[in-house]
């Protein structure tokens, strides 16, 4: 799961405001988060936040809604899930910067200074030039 979270977002932590916020309490009168939620619901919880904040604030508050309307564990959210979407979304990061934040992150870790493939025709060159050299000092001596 940690490989996942960093495929979604370099270091994670723009989503943890969001995700480690309450929606209230259970049954049993624990403290219910955005993870637990998603993870109750059979959701991955970094992919899903991700993704809502992808979605943009509306269409995001909207998804969101929706899948607070699916958690029956806290009873206090009730039909006021609407709401809670609302103030969750608000703890996203903007869509603007997680795009920039992977354009930046996808430059980095897809140019490498120097590829195998180049140190492969380097490697291959220099074995020649050796063969060449080698091959050389021994047809002198005769």
């Amino acid at each position: 799961m940690m490989r996942e979270v960093a495929d979604a977002s370099p270091d994670g932590r723009e989503f943890e405001p969001f995700l480690y916020a309450s929606i209230g309490e259970d049954r049993n009168g624990n403290i219910v988060t955005v993870l637990s939620t998603f993870a109750r619901l059979g959701l991955d919880p970094w992919k899903e936040a991700a993704e809502v904040s992808t979605l943009g604030r509306e269409a995001g508050r909207e998804r969101l809604a929706l899948l607070l309307s699916r958690f029956r564990d806290v009873p206090t959210l009730g039909r006021d899930y609407g709401a809670v979407a609302q103030e969750l979304i608000l703890l996203l990061p903007e869509r603007s910067t997680l795009h920039a934040k992977s354009l930046a992150g996808s430059f980095v870790a897809k140019a490498p200074l120097i590829s195998p493939s180049l140190i492969l025709a380097i490697l291959m060159i220099l074995l020649i030039v050796a063969q060449v050299v080698l091959a050389g000092a021994r047809g002198s001596g005769e």
